[in-house]
């Protein structure tokens, strides 16, 4: 349980500094112009309750992937491979179901942006999990 606490709070902590650096200071202009800002006033709590489900979920989930190896390594490994199921829904959900024009250059950001988040993520659940 210490382990999944402190991994929430790590997850919580990058990937919310992240996104804040990322869609409010560096592109917040560009994502408007593809029409991906839907609101005016983002609802702060729901993005705090996803971040916090997200890191419970993969941090009960790890110790189950984890076989031994590089602790890094494996954090990366397997946080890529979550995220590449939040991938989808952030990045072709997205598209999907709001006017985001061109669709081709929101999903490159997109992908870096998550990319660079479940790396990051990784190696924090590595390094917390490590034995």
């Amino acid at each position: 349980m210490k382990k999944i606490s402190l991994f929430v709070a790590a997850y919580f902590v990058i990937t919310m500094a992240w996104a804040y650096a990322w869609h409010v200071i560096f592109f917040a202009e560009q994502y408007a112009s593809w029409g991906a800002i839907t609101r005016e006033e983002p609802l702060i709590m729901l993005g705090i309750i996803t971040v916090i489900i997200q890191g419970i979920i993969i941090g009960y989930l790890y110790p189950f992937f984890y076989q031994g190896g590089q602790p890094i390594k494996q954090g990366i490994t397997f946080s890529l491979i979550i995220g590449l199921m939040i991938w989808t829904v952030m990045g072709f959900g997205t598209a999907a179901k709001f006017a985001i024009d061109p669709i081709a250059t929101f999903l490159i950001y997109h992908t870096i942006f998550q990319l660079i988040q479940f790396v990051l993520t990784g190696a924090a659940l590595g390094w917390i999990y490590k034995p």
